[in-house]
C-alpha cells in the first residue's frame, strides 16, 4: 500500500499475459499490435526483443498494454510492459507516441529496460514503478519501491515527482522480529 495518495497501477497477476485489447479498452476500437511494435523498435534492446521471439503459452506473450492520453496527442499512447514469462518481473516499460501526417506508425517517447520496471498512469501522469533489491533479497522479495512520476512537457517526458518506499522486512522467519 502507499501513502502518498491513490492506488498505483495495479501489475498484472503472475501468468497473465496478454497481447490484444479487448474493443472496450481501447479508444474507438483501435488495437495495436504490441510485439511487433517493440519488435521493429531499434531503440528495444535485445534481451527484450528476445524474450518476445516465442510466446509464453499457446499464443500469449508477456506483454500488457494501455492506452492513455499522456503526451496530448490526438490519438491515445500506448504504454507497454514486457514481463518474464517465469515469473512476471517486469524487464522492459515502454510509451509510443502516434506519429502525425501521413507517415502514420508510432515513435517511443519513453523506454525503460531496468529490471522490475512497471509503467502505468496515475491522474494524467505516466507513473513508473520499480522495485529495489539489497544483495540477499530473492526475487519475491525487494527491499524497497521506486516511483517516478512524469509530465509530458516541450515534446519529452520530465519527471515531476518521485519517492522511494523502504519494505519492512522483520519477520519471524529472520529473527528481527520480538516476541511480546
Amino acid at each position: 500500500m502507499r501513502s502518498e495518495g491513490s492506488a498505483g497501477p495495479t501489475h498484472a497477476p503472475k501468468g497473465a499475459v496478454t497481447t490484444n485489447p479487448t474493443p472496450a479498452s481501447t479508444p474507438r476500437g483501435q488495437k495495436v499490435n504490441a510485439v511487433q511494435l517493440l519488435r521493429g523498435d531499434p531503440k528495444v534492446g535485445a534481451y527484450v526483443k528476445k524474450t518476445l521471439y516465442k510466446p509464453c503459452a499457446a499464443d500469449a506473450y508477456p506483454v500488457e498494454v494501455t492506452y492513455a492520453s499522456l503526451t496530448g496527442n490526438s490519438s491515445p499512447d500506448i504504454i507497454v510492459n514486457v514481463m518474464t514469462c517465469a515469473d512476471s518481473v517486469g524487464i522492459g516499460s515502454y510509451v509510443y507516441r502516434k506519429r502525425s501526417g501521413a507517415q502514420g506508425g508510432y515513435d517511443e517517447v519513453y523506454g525503460n529496460e531496468e529490471p522490475s520496471v512497471y509503467a502505468g498512469i496515475n491522474k494524467g501522469e505516466l507513473e513508473v514503478s520499480r522495485q529495489t533489491y539489497a544483495a540477499r533479497d530473492k526475487v519475491c522479495c525487494p527491499s524497497g519501491e521506486d516511483v517516478i512520476s512524469y509530465r509530458w512537457k516541450g515534446g519529452h517526458f520530465i519527471q515531476h515527482t518521485s519517492s522511494h518506499t523502504d519494505y519492512n522486512k522483520a519477520t519471524p522467519d529472520d529473527g528481527t522480529a520480538s516476541e511480546g
